[in-house]
C-alpha cells in the first residue's frame, strides 16, 4: 500500500510557485520589511520562501522552511543536536545567515543552529546561490541566506497562533503591529516547546533507548522582537530593531554501530542570542541613496556533559560545563547611484569585530578576537530592454587581534602569534530575455571564505592540532540557468552549476600520531543540476517539485570523502483547494544515502518521508490547521545513529485581525 501511494503521489507531481489560498493571511497582513532586503537588481534570480509557504509546510523554524528548495539539503549534527544546511555542497560557514542583512552566525565557528531560529516573525527568506551581492560582505563563497522581518501596513494588525504537537509539545505566537503613517511599530513573541521526539513504531529498542520516546530530546525556544521605524517621506526610512532568543535543549545519545563513536550525555541549559541593530535609507539628490546598518550581536551558551543518562553527576574526566560568551560589533555603508541612464552602481563598505570567550568551569577564560573588512563594488548595466550585465568586485581582509592558548598541565595561558588573510573576489552575471516567456542567465563568480577561529585554533577535545596560519578557501562558481513559462500554467527552471574549490579546508587525520588538523588540502569539485517547476492546471490545484543532483569530489585527496549531502534530493507537493475555505496539502521529500564520516565508515541510507496538512478558514478571522508528519512512520536517519521522528501529529488555530 505504501509503495502504491508513493508512486501515485509522485506521478501527480511537478514543481514550484505558490498561489494565495486560505492560509495566505499572514502574508496579506504583513508587508515585507524592505530595509532588511539585500538586492542587486530585480533581474537577479533568487529563491524566496514567504510566510504563507512556511505556514503551508508547517515550517516552525528556518531549517524546516529551507528544505523545500532545490540543492538545499538539511543536515542534522546529531552529536550536537544542531540543524544546519548545505547549499550546492557548501556548508553554512560558506553560506552565512543574515537577519535583515545583519550577520547572525556564531563568531567562533561560523555555524548557527537553524532549529533555534523560529519563523513566526519572518516575512520571507531569500536564498542566493553562488552568485550573491557583494553588499553582503565577506565569506559568501557558496551564497547567502537572508531572513527578512515583518513591517505593518495597517493601523492595527494582530496575528496569533496556538498549537499542540506529538511529544507533549505546544507552540504559541503573537505578532502585533501598527503603522500610523510616518511612524510604525512591530512586536512579536513566540514559544515553541517539546518534551520528547516520538520515534517510529519500526524503531528497535536498545539498551540506551528502551522505548519510543527519544530520551533527552526536549527543547524550548522563546523569542521576542521589537521594531520601531520612522518614514519622514516617500523615499527615506529609519528603523531600530531588537531581537532576543532563549533556547534550552537536550542531546539524544548515539545509537549507531560505530564503536569508535563515543556516547555523549550532553545538555544545553541555555542557548541565548540577542541583537540590536539600526538600518536606514536616505535619498541623496535625484539619483542616489545611502543605506546604513550598525549592529551589536551577542551569543551565549552553556554545554553540560554528564557521567550517564541520569544527567545528574559530573565526576568523570569526560564531564564538564563549557561556557561561550561571544559578541560582534559592526556596520556597513551602501551607496547606490544611477550614475548613467543605463547603470546602477553600488559601493559597500563593511567592518566587524568578532569576539569569542570560552572556558570550562574551574579553568581560566580564553579570549579570541578578529577584525574583518570588506570593500565591494557592483554595477547593473542594461544596454537594452532584453540584456543585463552585472559585474562586481570586492576586497576582503581578516586580521586576528587576540588568540589565547590554554595549557591544562600547568593552567597557564599563552598567546598565539597574530595572523591575517586577505582575498579578492570578482563576479559577472549576464541575463537575457529571449521572450516574455523565456529568460536565460549565465553567472560566474570567484569567491572566498576565511578560516574561522575554530578552524584555526581548536584542539577538538584533544584530538586535533591547531593551525593558526590556515588560509582562506576559494571557489570558482559557474551557473547556467533558464526560466520558462508556458501558458500561465507551467513555470519551469533548470539550473546547471559547477564549482571548483581551491585550498579546500578539511580535517586531515594522523598528522601527528593519531592527531588530526584542519588544513588547506588542495582542490575539489562540486557539480550538479537543479530542476524545479510549478504546474497549475486548474485554479484549485497547485503542483510543485524541486529536484537536485550533485557530485562532490576531492581531487587532491580522493580518500577524504565529503559528508552529509546526498547525491539526489527531491521535494514535491500537491495543493488542492476542495472548496474556497478548505485546502489539502500533501508534500514529501526523498534523499538518497549520504556519508556521515569522511572515511565512509558511517552512512545513512536513503529515505522517503511524506507529510500532509488540512487547513480550513472559518469566521473570517480564524484558520484551523491539522497535520501529520511522516505519514508512513518511516524509521530513518539523517546522521547515522540518530533516528529521526516517526509519525507525529499537530493541530493549531490561527487568528488574523
Amino acid at each position: 500500500m505504501n509503495k502504491i501511494f508513493t508512486v501515485a503521489f509522485f506521478t501527480m507531481i511537478g514543481l514550484k510557485g505558490f498561489t494565495q489560498t486560505v492560509t495566505d493571511t499572514s502574508s496579506i497582513l504583513h508587508k515585507v520589511y524592505t530595509l532588511g532586503e539585500v538586492n542587486i537588481s530585480a533581474t537577479v534570480d533568487k529563491s524566496t520562501i514567504d510566510a504563507a509557504e512556511m505556514q503551508k509546510y508547517n515550517a516552525k523554524d528556518v531549517s524546516s522552511a529551507l528544505r523545500t528548495l532545490p540543492s538545499l539539503v538539511i543536515s542534522e549534527n546529531g552529536s550536537r543536536n544542531e540543524s544546519t544546511i548545505y547549499l550546492r555542497g557548501f556548508d553554512i560557514r560558506s553560506v552565512p545567515v543574515f537577519m535583515d542583512g545583519i550577520p547572525v552566525y556564531v563568531p567562533y565557528d561560523g555555524y548557527v543552529d537553524l532549529a533555534r531560529f523560529t519563523t513566526y516573525d519572518i516575512s520571507k527568506i531569500d536564498v542566493a546561490k553562488g552568485f550573491s551581492s557583494m553588499t553582503f560582505g565577506a565569506n559568501t563563497i557558496g551564497g547567502a541566506i537572508n531572513l527578512v522581518g515583518m513591517k505593518p501596513i495597517q493601523k492595527m494588525e494582530l496575528n496569533a497562533k496556538l498549537g499542540a504537537t506529538s511529544g507533549k509539545g505546544y507552540e504559541t505566537k503573537i505578532n502585533l503591529g501598527s503603522n500610523l503613517g510616518k511612524v510604525y511599530i512591530q512586536t512579536g513573541f513566540s514559544l515553541l516547546q517539546r518534551q520528547y521526539i516520538p520515534l517510529s513504531a519500526n524503531f528497535d529498542a536498545t539498551t540506551l533507548e528502551t522505548d519510543h520516546h527519544r530520551d533527552n530530546s526536549y527543547q524550548k525556544d522563546i523569542k521576542g522582537s521589537v521594531k520601531l521605524g520612522y518614514t519622514p517621506n516617500a523615499t527615506d526610512e529609519y528603523s531600530i530593531n531588537y531581537q532576543y532568543s532563549h533556547g534550552t535543549k537536550g542531546n539524544p545519545v548515539y545509537l549507531g554501530t560505530d564503536k569508535n563513536t563515543r556516547v555523549r550525555y550532553w545538555q544545553w541549559p541555555y542557548w541565548d542570542k540577542q541583537s540590536i541593530y539600526y538600518i536606514s535609507r536616505t535619498k541623496i539628490g535625484e539619483r542616489s541613496d545611502l543605506k546604513v546598518r550598525a549592529y551589536y550581536d551577542q551569543f551565549k551558551n552553556e554545554l553540560s556533559s554528564f557521567d550517564n543518562n541520569t544527567y545528574s553527576t559530573q565526576n568523570k574526566a569526560s564531564s564538564f560545563n563549557s561556557l561561550y560568551d561571544d559578541y560582534t560589533l559592526g556596520g556597513n555603508l551602501e551607496f547606490a547611484t544611477d550614475w548613467k541612464d543605463k547603470n546602477r552602481l553600488k559601493v559597500s563598505l563593511h567592518a566587524k569585530n568578532d569576539n569569542h570567550s570560552e572556558h570550562n568551569e574551574g579553568e581560566p577564560v580564553r579570549h579570541f578576537a578578529d577584525n574583518t573588512f570588506s570593500l565591494g563594488i557592483e554595477d547593473v548595466y542594461k544596454p537594452g530592454s532584453k540584456l543585463s550585465f552585472i559585474p562586481g568586485i570586492s576586497y576582503n581582509l581578516r586580521k586576528s587581534l587576540r588568540a589565547e592558548d590554554y595549557n591544562s598541565t600547568d593552567s597557564t595561558i599563552s598567546n598565539y602569534p597574530k595572523n591575517q588573510n586577505d582575498a579578492l573576489n570578482a563576479q559577472l552575471a549576464t541575463y537575457y530575455k529571449i521572450s516574455n516567456a523565456i529568460n536565460l542567465s549565465f553567472n560566474i563568480a570567484f569567491k572566498s571564505r576565511f578560516a574561522t577561529m575554530k578552524d584555526r585554533y581548536s584542539y577538538s577535545m584533544g584530538t586535533a592540532i591547531p593551525n593558526p596560519d590556515l588560509q582562506s578557501e576559494t571557489a570558482l562558481n559557474l551557473e547556467l540557468a533558464s526560466t520558462i513559462e508556458i501558458a500561465d500554467k507551467l513555470n519551469f527552471r533548470p539550473e546547471l552549476f559547477y564549482s571548483y574549490l581551491y585550498n579546500t579546508i578539511q580535517m586531515v587525520s594522523n598528522v601527528q600520531g593519531d592527531l588530526s588538523q584542519m588544513q588547506n588540502t588542495g582542490e575539489s569539485v562540486f557539480k550538479g543540476i537543479d530542476l524545479s517547476f510549478v504546474y497549475k492546471p486548474v485554479s484549485i490545484l497547485n503542483i510543485y517539485a524541486a529536484y537536485s543532483y550533485i557530485q562532490r569530489k576531492n581531487i587532491s585527496n580522493p580518500e577524504i570523502l565529503f559528508t552529509d549531502v546526498p547525491n539526489n534530493k527531491l521535494f514535491a507537493s500537491v495543493e488542492y483547494t476542495v472548496v474556497r475555505k478548505l485546502m489539502i496539502n500533501l508534500f514529501g521529500e526523498y534523499d538518497s544515502e549520504r556519508n556521515n564520516a569522511s572515511d565512509g565508515t558511517r552512512v545513512s541510507p536513503g529515505y522517503f518521508v511524506m507529510n500532509g496538512q488540512v487547513s480550513y478558514l472559518f469566521a473570517h478571522y480564524f484558520t484551523v490547521e491539522i497535520g501529520v508528519n511522516n505519514i508512513f512512520d518511516k524509521n530513518y536517519t539523517i546522521q547515522e545513529g540518530y533516528p529521526e521522528a516517526g509519525r507525529n501529529f499537530y493541530a493549531a488555530i490561527y487568528f488574523n485581525l
